[in-house]
């Protein structure tokens, strides 16, 4: 219970250093401008304790040399106007003047993919000095950098996806199109549109302009007729985006099933007590679901057979979900010619892997959304897996989940490692939204299996060259690797990457899972459900 109260109190404390953006200077100095921060806006934005942040930990530990981009400079995340679910994107102009590093662009379009995903109507709060032009290599040219953005933004429109531009302090060069490209432009006095700011105009074509004439908010709304709405300040800004979004109307809703929602049977901070990372303390997932679940009901199906893998339906936050989850305990098979035989926990036996793509299936086959735990080692090896068709099996459960149509939603509670990643559903097989525990390993293998496998090729390698390593330089190559490979596969390397959208506290998985069907509701288009050729 300690180990995760430590780690849950260390993502806080991060976060709450996080959230001051680019410190007390730079926000006296956003203030000394008249102008609110990113978070005021968004505050002063959304109905009272509705944001739900994505991306907190974007571009942690990264771009140290050049003093570090909080939250990749910009704050993204699924809010409420008059009870109207929206994404909000706001450019945090404490940092850095609001410029896009590589992985601002990242977030931004990460961002506008669950929008587009979930049909959500956008925000965008703009405040940006453009391309962080010392990395513009990494920023500009390809289809995760700064001009998806845009292309983001005409599909958004083509989509009929409501998107409302604020521009609230500087919008320069090509960052010009975000606004523009969206259904409602706002400006405030005092902010700048222009593709040149004045300096570059005199210096390209010599003509000599203040940023109000080439590029204010008064020009734009009187003479270009760029702008909609010209607002003397931020909350008036603010004030005049609600009152837009009160008066939109209603599409239709999609076809998940939801009833009245009903608290878990059991308390969710008892979660703390059951989890263990320890491989010799397995613990039951049952347990973890059971203070996660309406009711606590779970249906669980085939819980005799491919016991290392659990599947069953329930009801989170009103919405029916199917639910495949590994389980930690070890089980007792039976194989086809009456042997038993121990199946490990959080392994995916051939019969699991065969069970879960079932399941899969069903649910796409019955319109019900998909939620993955993960807590994954990998797929079982060895000639006996080999034999009974391991391959086979995972590759029929890869194929259910790439094909499937319901909303997919993601949560690494401890390791998610190798090819089980991948047919639980990882990052690249389009989950709605992935989040993790602060307890989630993220990575190919385990720490300790990576150094110990290449430790030994290293050692082979030695010999063949006729060098032998000392125990002392074994051990300190061995846990070389071993921190290495433990940094990495940390959930805040992975959440800096935006491998994870949001790390949660144990006790919020619930309502994340719920944020995230929430999202998933207002989008009603289902694809037709095809699988292609399955192995069998």
């Amino acid at each position: 219970m300690r180990f995760m109260a430590d780690l849950v109190s260390r993502v806080r404390n991060e976060e709450e250093k996080i959230r001051e953006g680019g410190g007390p200077k730079a926000i006296e100095s956003q203030h000394a401008k008249g102008r609110l921060t990113a978070r005021e806006r968004i505050h002063l934005l959304v109905d009272p304790g509705s944001f739900f942040e994505l991306g907190t930990y974007a571009a942690f530990g990264m771009y140290e040399d050049w003093g570090g981009a909080p939250s990749a400079g910009v704050i993204t995340g699924l809010g409420r106007i008059h009870t109207r679910l929206v994404m909000i994107i706001a450019n945090d102009a404490t940092v850095k003047a609001g410029a896009f590093f590589p992985m601002t662009s990242k977030k931004v379009i990460r961002a506008q993919n669950i929008a587009i995903d979930n049909r959500v109507p956008t925000i965008y709060l703009v405040d940006s000095a453009g391309v962080f032009l010392p990395l513009q290599e990494d920023v500009f040219p390809d289809t995760d950098d700064f001009g998806r953005v845009f292309r983001n933004n005409a599909v958004m429109s083509a989509m009929g996806i409501p998107q409302i531009a604020a521009i609230m302090g500087m919008c320069v060069a090509g960052g010009g199109y975000l606004p523009v490209m969206c259904d409602h432009v706002l400006m405030t006095d005092g902010s700048g549109l222009f593709l040149a700011g004045p300096a570059l105009v005199q210096a390209a074509i010599g003509q000599k302009y203040s940023a109000d004439e080439l590029g204010g908010a008064e020009m734009h709304a009187a003479i270009s007729g760029t702008v909609d709405y010209r607002e003397p300040n931020d909350e008036a800004c603010v004030a005049r985006i609600r009152a837009i979004v009160e008066k939109w109307g209603y599409r239709r809703q999609s076809p998940w099933d939801r009833r009245k929602p009903e608290e878990p049977a059991l308390a969710a901070e008892e979660i703390y007590g059951i989890y263990d990372s320890s491989p010799a303390r397995p613990y039951d997932m049952k347990e973890v679901l059971a203070r996660v679940v309406d009711a606590g009901r779970f249906d669980e199906y085939k819980p005799e057979y491919g016991k290392t893998l659990i599947c069953g339906y329930a009801r989170i936050g009103g919405f029916a979900v199917g639910i495949v989850a590994n389980q930690k305990l070890h089980a007792q098979q039976v194989d086809h010619e009456g042997h038993k035989r121990l199946e490990f926990g959080g392994v995916i036996y051939t019969e699991s892997a065969e069970k879960a793509a079932r399941f899969i299936m069903d649910c796409n086959q019955n319109l019900i959304p998909l939620v993955f735990f993960h807590d994954v080692n990998g797929f079982m090896v060895g000639r006996d897996a080999e034999w009974s068709g391991i391959i086979k099996a995972g590759a029929k459960m890869v194929n259910a989940v790439s094909n499937s149509v319901v909303p997919k939603i993601t949560v690494i509670v401890g390791g998610s490692f190798g090819a089980g990643h991948y047919a639980m559903c990882g990052k690249a097989y389009d989950p709605r939204f992935v989040f993790a525990w602060p307890s989630a390993k993220y990575a190919v293998m385990s720490g300790d299996s990576a150094a110990g496998t290449l430790v030994e090729i290293k050692l082979k390698q030695l010999e063949r060259s006729g060098k032998k390593l000392s125990d002392e330089e074994k051990r300190e190559l061995y846990e070389s690797v071993k921190h290495t490979y433990d940094e990495q596969s940390d959930p805040r390397y992975g959440a800096a990457r935006l491998w994870i959208d949001r790390i949660i506290d144990p006790v919020e998985t619930r309502d994340a899972i719920a944020q995230a069907l929430e999202a998933a509701a207002l989008n009603p288009d289902v694809p037709e459900f095809k699988v292609g050729v399955l192995q069998t």
